[in-house]
Formats: structure tokens, sequence, C-alpha cells
């Protein structure tokens, strides 16, 4: 956001929890956006940047919940398909949902036999429980954020993403927090690969629950985010 902000010369005010790694809110600040904190909640950063938006006349860009976004997020599906045609399950990490919105529907649309399974920390593992249930569920915030996946600390997925995942998604499965560690340290053997904790999840998925996913041969795990932190990365390759 900060970056495109930037590119098209507008101002960027972007809400974030005090809780983002260090090297996130630097690298914010460093595209030039003015950065709000409050707490761990995600509704928090909804209700502020709601309450910002009302006093000074800004445009809301939502993380997730809007169908731009989704639209937007969509193109790595159909870049998927593109580059793999023979693609027989996709996994994709949840957090609010818009990328797993995204996903699923170009998938499914284009090519409806490709299954597409969401995968999500245990600990914040609410899409899960809303497509289980039927509805939408939430999570508490301080539970939600003591999973090391920073970028999937979501309460509860939005309304348009649940709406997609009914729709388009075939699954969604969760992961411990030692897998999604294990499975970022395996990452980060190659330079190329190398992800945040909520870029591993989806692979996480493929390494240690493969008795919940489709008996495919041709597999793609969604790497979402190489934003690691400095000191994580360092401590995971000396472990």
């Amino acid at each position: 956001m900060a970056y495109a902000a930037r590119a098209f010369g507008v101002k960027a005010i972007i809400v974030m929890p005090s809780n983002a790694p260090k090297n996130k809110l630097e690298a914010t600040a460093a595209l030039g956006a003015e950065i709000v904190t409050v707490g761990p909640g995600s509704e928090e950063r909804r209700l502020r940047a709601e309450q910002l938006a009302a006093e000074h006349g800004y445009a809301i860009v939502p993380p997730y919940n809007d169908e731009k976004i989704i639209a937007g997020q969509g193109t790595v599906g159909l870049e998927i398909l593109e580059d793999l045609p023979g693609v027989e399950t996709v996994l994709v990490p949840v957090g609010g949902g818009g990328l797993i919105s995204g996903v699923s529907a170009a998938i499914k649309l284009s090519n409806p036999k490709v299954k597409v399974i969401g995968v999500e920390p245990e600990l914040a593992a609410d899409a899960q429980a809303s497509l289980r249930a039927g509805r939408i569920v939430s999570f508490p915030a301080e539970q939600v954020s003591r999973t090391m996946a920073d970028g999937l600390r979501t309460q509860s997925i939005g309304a348009i993403n649940f709406e997609h995942i009914r729709a388009y998604v075939d699954d969604i499965v969760s992961v411990t927090e030692d897998e999604i560690r294990e499975a970022t340290r395996a990452l980060s053997a190659n330079a190329r690969t190398v992800a945040e904790p909520s870029g591993a999840v989806a692979p996480a998925a493929f390494l240690f629950h493969a008795d919940e996913l489709p008996n495919t041969k041709i597999n793609v795990a969604v790497i979402s985010g190489g934003n690691i932190d400095p000191a994580l990365l360092a401590e995971l390759r000396k472990n």
C-alpha cells in the first residue's frame, strides 16, 4: 500500500498493530507512509481506519473484505494456471480471506477440477471454524496475536470473503506453531524462497498434513510473504 501510494504521489496512512514486526514498520515508514498504531486486534484496525476516514475524508483501502482487492489477488490464481496448467491442488494461506477469495475464484471459474485448500495457523483458524459452522466465527485478539504468523492475525474473515470461501474453497486445514517454524526454516535454505512465517503456512500443510490434503501429484503452495524478521531468520538458521 505504501509503495503504491508513493508511486502515484498520494498520501498514505497505514493502520498497523503495535506488535507488528519492527522490520515491517520500518519498511512501511521508509516508503513514505504515515503509520498509525493500535492494539493487536484486527477489529481495532478496522475501527481506527474508519474513524480516520470519517474525520479527514480519506478513502479506505480494506485489507481483504473488498471486491476489488479480491479481484486483484485473483491474478495469483491466473498466474498459477498459466505457469502450471496441469496443477491439481493449490494451497493458499488464509488471514482475512482476501488472497484465498481471489485465488479460489480465479481457479475454480477457470478449471473447477482443481482443488483449492486454505491453510491457517491453529491459533487463528477462524476461517476453518467459519467454514465448518456455516457462519462467520470470530476468535479473540489475545489468542490470534500469539501466532508467529503475524500477517494472518485476523480475528475473523470478511463477509465478502466468507461467501467466496463457501463457493470456491474445498477445505481449510490448520497448522501448529512448530510446523510453521519448521516450514519457515526449510524454506530459508533457499534464498529465493525465504519466507516469513505467514508465507510458510501453505508449505507447512504440504509438509506435515498430507493425510488431510487431496491425493494429487501436481501441487502448488502459495508463499505469500518474505518480510521475515532478520533476528528470527538468524535464529532459524542457527538452530
